[in-house]
């Protein structure tokens, strides 16, 4: 049978999370390039909810401005006071009305959770028609754990918290992950009737089980296929667990759809990372944000790549790029950084120890080494010597330099912006340009070489280099008859 659209998806949010001990919110941390809360959002418009609805409480003010930013769908829910998860479904009824259909209920913290397990806790919800449908795990250790009580039948009786179960339902290897899927008409009647009267003095979610049932309601379950997926994020261990469990889901991903993952157990990729077939990621890299790899190209080892585009068949070594675009068939590092705005074209190459930002560098054209490149557009097949700065900022303003196609740029050369360089000109070596250079012209700003005679022996007479001096004019001025002691022919 085909699983009706939910009438709401409410995801809960709103706890304090202390465990984490962090000035962040527990929902906020970030896993694979998304806050925890994010994941479940995600897995959640995979259902294509009538409603989506997320109920914030603590530290409202950051929660609530990360929402409106990243999910404007979604419809918050203020929880002023924090008194459980049943208060919590409550508040939402009394805020946004009634909701006639199938509610799924879940959490902001459980961001391994798989939209196709909460597809097949709808599908068991409709197929045998049930008041509430509970998600539950078989977990190799249950210990602090509510356990699911079943009848022989298969049905849920009830729900037992470990402090409160006998040694025989302490034994239940099926536990509560606190995820249900209701009939939302049922839902509310039920909830006007929990209580508070327990040791936490709090509406708990899983008393409208009970109720539902005492009602002559069917209580069902779904089984998740994974307990990993149930699991929530309280602590910064859990969290660790939960960005090692997705990386994992998402480099198998990758290398099922034809990517080499050289090294998975040191590569880190985010989940809005696309890679084409036939790319490789050596050992040591992170690909981060919205990053694309095209066919074919090679990233790594120990490169950090952030909202960046790698094309076709490029080599990108030791490198760490933040919105940067590298070409086809271009080459980068080792030990470059290209920070925001950078844009290699085909077969370009920006080489060792070269920083980019803000810089167009054209088709074929090369920053080989050890040179900062600012604020700058190079045309096509144009080559920047070693030790070369673009001088893009004037203490005040930042100044553009733009140089033309084919042009060689000598090493150690300083060019001032604003300035530009015309097609096929020069510059020598060791010079600093501040004015433009037309098109073909040799550009030389430096000073004249001076050599002044035996200033080594006079000034620093008795050091290494003025007796190496000494010497060297002694044979200078004995050269010899050129003929060796040992009768052979001169060296």
């Amino acid at each position: 049978m085909s699983v009706p659209r939910p009438a709401a998806v409410i995801v809960l949010a709103a706890g304090e999370g202390t465990r984490m001990k962090s000035k962040t919110p527990k929902v906020l941390h970030e896993i694979s390039g998304r806050a925890l809360v994010d994941h479940m959002l995600t897995a959640a418009r995979a259902l294509g909810p009538e409603r989506l609805i997320v109920v914030i409480g603590h530290a409202r003010e950051q929660v609530e401005g990360h929402l409106s930013a990243v999910s404007p769908d979604a419809r918050l829910v203020v929880q002023e006071k924090r008194n459980g998860t049943g208060h919590a479904v409550r508040t939402v009824l009394e805020a946004v009305g009634p909701i006639d259909g199938t509610v799924l209920v879940t959490y902001g913290d459980t961001p391994l959770l798989r939209a196709e397990t909460l597809r097949g806790l709808l599908e068991r919800h409709a197929e045998d028609g049930n008041a509430v449908t509970v998600l539950t795990a078989v977990v190799p250790d249950p210990a602090g754990y509510g356990r699911i009580v079943r009848d022989d039948a298969g049905a849920v009786l009830e729900i037992v918290e470990e402090k409160d179960a006998t040694p025989e339902q302490r034994a239940i290897a099926e536990m509560n992950s606190g995820v249900y899927a209701f009939d939302g008409a049922l839902l509310a009647r039920a909830l006007r009737r929990v209580g508070a009267a327990n040791a936490q003095g709090e509406e708990y979610l899983t008393d409208v089980l009970a109720i539902l049932r005492e009602d002559g309601h069917r209580v069902g379950a779904h089984v998740a296929a994974d307990h990993v997926e149930v699991e929530g994020v309280n602590d910064r261990v859990q969290l660790s667990f939960a960005r090692r469990v997705l990386n994992d889901r998402i480099l198998r991903d990758h290398m099922r759809a034809g990517v080499t993952v050289v090294d998975p157990a040191t590569t880190w990729i985010d989940v809005d990372v696309t890679m084409e077939p036939d790319a490789v990621v050596h050992p040591g890299t992170q690909l981060k944000g919205v990053t694309r790899v095209g066919a074919g190209a090679e990233v790594g080892p120990h490169s950090t790549l952030t909202d960046t585009v790698v094309g076709e068949e490029a080599v990108v070594r030791n490198t760490v790029g933040e919105g940067a675009e590298i070409g086809p068939g271009a080459t980068v590092g080792p030990f470059a950084y290209l920070r925001p705005g950078t844009v290699l074209g085909r077969k370009g190459k920006i080489g060792a120890y070269v920083e980019t930002k803000n810089a167009t560098i054209g088709e074929g054209s090369k920053v080989p080494h050890l040179t900062y490149v600012g604020d700058a557009t190079i045309g096509e097949g144009s080559n920047i010597g070693a030790a070369s700065v673009f001088v893009n900022y004037d203490g005040v303003s930042k100044h553009r330099t733009v140089v033309g196609d084919h042009v060689r740029v000598g090493s150690d050369t300083m060019l001032v912006a604003p300035v530009t360089i015309g097609d096929g000109a020069y510059t020598a070596a060791g010079s600093v340009i501040t004015n433009d250079v037309p098109p073909g012209a040799m550009a030389v700003a430096r000073g004249r070489q001076r050599n002044i005679e035996g200033w080594v022996v006079r000034r620093r007479a008795g050091s290494s280099s003025a007796e190496a001096a000494e010497r060297a004019a002694a044979d200078r001025d004995d050269p010899g008859d050129g003929v060796r002691a040992d009768g052979g022919a001169p060296r």
